[in-house]
Parts: structure tokens; C-alpha cells; sequence
């Protein structure tokens, strides 16, 4: 009987994994027609083909609950650079480049907005984040041009393992392996590994492993 009892947990991980394995599959039989749409008209448009993944990004954002989860991450695993199997990208969220990479275990919380960036595994995001591609995406520094004129630079944000970042931050610097991002912090500097930042723009406020109390962002 002790035996049986044991093995139980087992017998229901297996389960569970095989009944997402199925839905998964179907959220890509469902999806591969739209993926196949999106491939042609980026094709006729190159030169807009961010623009054109954008539309796409904010139709599939809409989709509501558990179903919009799966279908969003079976849609990404065919478009970006990489998407995990094992990972959750919330209602609203909207990816402005398919140059993205996310990691296992990655949850993504709603109304996100993702530019150029690498997420490591297990890595948290709350609701209405921002990670911008860099933060020279505008130059300004001509009176006789407006802004809009002037183009940007465009950079891979690197998000390590293992990382918090709190509801409504702003990211445009690096963000190392085992990280906290306070909400609502604008991080414009990289942040070192096992540093809590906070504020605007953020900075270190304390570290993760160290001997003093930690409170919660």
C-alpha cells in the first residue's frame, strides 16, 4: 500500500505532462495557418516585416485564459528566435520583434511590452513590464531634425536566470542572473548579479544572499 501511495505523484506528473504535450500540439495545428500567413506577407514586405509580426503579436495578446496561453506560446515557438515548451506570456503582452529568445520556466504576466531581448530560465515578469530594445532607440541630439527623423540604435537586452522584475519597470540595460527589479524601477544601467534595484532610475538597494532580512518588491 506505502508503495502505491509513493508512486501516485509520479503516475500524476506523467499525466499531466503527456495532456499538455497534446494541447500543445493542437495549439499549433491551430496557429500554423496564421503562421503561415504572417510568413507570406513578411515576405512581400521585408523592409516591415517588425511591423507586420507587431499586428500579428496584438491579435494572438487578446486571445483570453488558458487556451490564449497556449496558442500565444505555440505561435511564438514557430516565429522567434527561441521560445521554451515550458513557459507562460500573459493577455495583452505584445512583442515588437520576433528577435526574442525566452528560457524554461519563463512567466511573463499581462500586458507586457518585449523588444529585442534574451530571457534566461526561470525568470519572472509582473504585469505592464517593459523591456525596451536598449535605450537609444530615438536619437535626439539635432535641433534641425525632428526626432522621428533621426532612426536608433537597436540592442539585444540580456535578462539572466533566474531573475524578479516587478509590476509596471521599465528595462533598457542588462539584467544579471539572479536579479530583483523593484516595481515600477526604470533600470538604465546594467544591473549585477544577485543586486535588488529600486527607483528611478535604479538603483542597488540591497543583495540577494546576504546576511541582512530581505523584504518583498
Amino acid at each position: 500500500m506505502a508503495e502505491a501511495v509513493l508512486t501516485r505523484p509520479a503516475e500524476t506528473f506523467s499525466v499531466r505532462v503527456a495532456i499538455k504535450r497534446v494541447v500543445d500540439t493542437l495549439a499549433t495545428v491551430l496557429v500554423f495557418p496564421l503562421f503561415l500567413l504572417y510568413r507570406v506577407v513578411a515576405s512581400l514586405a521585408p523592409a516591415r516585416a517588425d511591423r507586420i509580426f507587431q499586428g500579428y503579436s496584438q491579435l494572438l495578446s487578446l486571445w483570453p485564459g488558458i487556451t490564449g496561453d497556449f496558442l500565444r506560446r505555440a505561435f511564438y515557438r514557430l516565429t522567434l528566435r527561441r521560445c521554451s515548451t515550458n513557459c507562460s506570456i500573459g493577455f495583452g503582452t505584445v512583442f515588437a520583434t520576433p528577435e526574442v529568445e525566452i528560457g524554461a520556466g519563463v512567466y511573463i504576466g499581462w500586458y507586457g511590452n518585449i523588444g529585442h531581448v534574451s530571457i534566461g530560465d526561470n525568470t519572472l515578469l509582473g504585469s505592464n513590464v517593459t523591456i525596451l530594445s536598449g535605450k537609444r532607440q530615438h536619437h535626439f541630439e539635432r535641433l534641425d531634425i525632428p526626432i522621428r527623423h533621426q532612426g536608433g540604435t537597436y540592442a539585444q537586452v540580456d535578462i539572466g536566470d533566474d531573475v524578479w522584475i516587478g509590476n509596471g519597470a521599465i528595462i533598457m540595460e542588462a539584467v544579471g542572473r539572479q536579479a530583483v527589479v523593484a516595481a515600477g524601477a526604470v533600470v538604465t544601467a546594467a544591473v549585477a548579479e544577485r543586486s535588488i534595484v529600486g527607483g528611478n532610475p535604479a538603483r542597488v538597494i540591497g543583495q540577494r544572499g546576504s546576511t541582512a532580512p530581505s523584504g518583498s518588491t
